[in-house]
């Protein structure tokens, strides 16, 4: 099901995609003083943040952060309705304001908004919805400035704060990476969807020719990388028919081989294929196999990860979620090596991309034996919490650059990356400072 050769040439089709992407600029510089909030919209759940900021010296003093579930209706409703429940859980976080934060009189609060969807940005604070991805289909937002739709959705609510950057979640995992490290030149995002960024020459981006002045020599591409596609891509029948079915078929065609919300519809596609040509169940097709996206990539997790001598955990995993009662050891050990089959495909399908950035920036390839240090900030649930995928991708980027280079790449978890670095980025645009 996978070629091994495949990360070498997708990791080189990446270089070339990398130039096709959109230009993004951003400053911290570590004297941000003040509380701030963030807002990260990004998948099937959005986490709100607040942070007390001591400048240089003190840094982060303080933060908090919540998460919370979007009901799938919401995903598909209208942005009347999503940006009102999103504001109406904003104002009861801030009620939870506690005395290690503090705002001063007479100030309104500023927020971050990490928007993770395609969006064409036209300030640091607007920036109009070019398409939903991840599940999303809320077709009234589509071409409408998300800042603005936030901003109006917070005053219905009468809550006294303005969104003072609008960032993506990569791009704002990347400024609170080197927030803390300046070693960090790019950052992933491997979650329900997936996305990546770095940190280019300013005089390496012909687009960027006219903004060389306003630069201090660098700017961060933000890939979308989700988006790219290669024919080296090792694209199944199974690929091609989830494809079909979801909202954008045709687009996103990397992230739905390689990102949270598509890995467990891939495992069930090939369980149903199994068990309408053999035996694999014992009886007939169940009607649960047929659903799709029933498998949630948390389950598909959970039955690989089953380390019991009897597989117990899958056993109770296919019982819940498709009702299948008595499986045999022998069908349990079928369907783990299934999960790993299509989790070691992705996680080496993303360190190939993670590999085309560093080659594009002179850190890895053409005769580079060891050079600078090297920082890759991770963040999103598939890679926190799928502890084989990290393995995978760890393992890959280490064969695909060698092991002495390798030693000199630091792939790091960023927990909450984007929602600090949203706050950050408010706070550098913030009115007040």
């Amino acid at each position: 099901m996978f070629c091994y050769c495949f990360p070498l040439l997708v990791s080189a089709a990446i270089l070339g995609f990398a130039y096709m992407t959109l230009v993004a600029c951003f400053h911290c510089q570590r004297h941000e003083n003040g509380l701030f909030y963030a807002l990260d919209l990004g998948g099937t759940n959005f986490r709100v943040l607040r942070v007390q900021l001591g400048g240089v010296e003190r840094r982060v003093v303080n933060q908090e952060f919540e998460e919370v579930p979007i009901p799938q209706n919401l995903m598909v409703s209208t942005s009347k309705e999503l940006f009102d429940y999103i504001a109406s859980e904003l104002v009861r976080f801030v009620a939870t304001e506690g005395e290690n934060f503090h705002l001063p009189a007479g100030q309104q609060r500023e927020i971050g908004f990490t928007f993770s969807f395609p969006v064409k940005q036209t300030s640091i604070d607007s920036g109009t919805l070019v398409n939903w991805t991840k599940g999303f289909s809320v077709a009234d937002m589509i071409g409408k400035d998300v800042v603005a739709t936030l901003n109006e959705a917070l005053q219905r609510q009468g809550l006294d704060m303005r969104v003072s950057a609008l960032v993506n979640d990569t791009v704002g995992t990347l400024a609170g990476g080197r927030y803390w490290n300046k070693d960090v030149m790019a950052a992933v995002i491997l979650g329900t969807g997936t996305n990546a960024c770095y940190v280019e020459r300013a005089d390496a981006i012909p687009e960027a020719k006219g903004l060389l002045h306003r630069t201090s020599g660098n700017m961060v591409i933000n890939m979308e990388w989700g988006n790219f596609w290669s024919s080296h891509l090792p694209v199944t029948e199974f690929d091609k028919a989830l494809d079909s079915k979801t909202i954008n078929p045709g687009y996103q065609l990397f992230e739905k081989l390689i990102s949270g919300f598509y890995l467990g519809d891939i495992v069930r596609r090939v369980l149903l294929r199994m068990a309408e040509e053999t035996s694999l169940f014992e009886h007939d097709v169940l009607p649960k196999l047929s659903v799709p996206f029933i498998l949630r990539t948390p389950d598909m997790s959970a039955m690989h990860e089953d380390t019991s001598p009897k597989l117990e955990v899958v056993k109770k995993k296919l019982q819940d979620v498709f009702g299948i009662q008595n499986t045999c050891l022998e069908t349990r050990k079928i369907v783990v090596e299934l999960c790993n089959t299509v989790t070691e495909r992705g996680a080496r399908l993303a360190s190939a991309g993670i590999v085309g950035i560093l080659k594009k920036i002179g850190r890895v390839g053409n005769g580079v034996t060891s050079g600078e240090r090297t920082v890759v900030a991770m963040d999103g649930g598939l890679y926190e919490h799928y502890p084989s995928f990290r393995k995978y991708l760890q393992d890959a980027v280490t064969e695909l650059v060698g092991p002495d280079v390798s030693k000199m790449i630091v792939i790091e978890h960023s927990r909450d990356g984007s929602g600090i670095g949203a706050a950050l980025l408010a706070a550098s645009h913030s009115q007040f400072i």
